[in-house]
């Protein structure tokens, strides 16, 4: 069974929400996702300053098994990245949802965050 923390918001295609208290957003991937994906090996982070639609590709991650784009999840500017990432991809998985955390973006217009899916819903869509 994932872990899916009540507390953040998801996408449908794996991507998690959390609300920062400065207004911007960490974004990963799901442990659904990293689980489903194996031991990741590389990660191609966005560049901070960059911005991207909702939706629009704005991450890779590898594994052994594959490569999987990851999605912006609202509209916004790029404010972070984890550059641990770039020498310990597997922070991923073994906690996607605290180190493994892979950018943070400043919302163009935070009320888009209400068309992202609670921890219910995503787990309705994982069945």
């Amino acid at each position: 069974m994932s872990d899916i923390p009540a507390d953040l918001k998801y996408t449908t295609s794996h991507e998690w929400v959390r609300e920062n208290d400065d207004g911007t957003l960490t974004i990963g991937i799901t442990d659904h996702a990293q689980s489903a994906l194996g031991d990741l090996v590389f990660v191609e982070l966005p560049d901070i300053g960059a911005t991207f639609a909702a939706q629009e590709n704005c991450a890779v991650v590898e594994s052994v098994k594959a490569a999987s784009d990851i999605y912006c999840p609202l509209a916004g500017e790029i404010t972070d990245v984890n550059t641990r990432l770039e020498e310990e991809p597997e922070l991923i998985n073994s906690s996607p949802f605290e180190e493994g955390w892979i950018m943070t973006l400043q919302p163009d217009d935070a009320r888009d965050l209400e068309e992202l899916i609670g921890a219910d819903e995503y787990l309705e869509a994982l069945e």
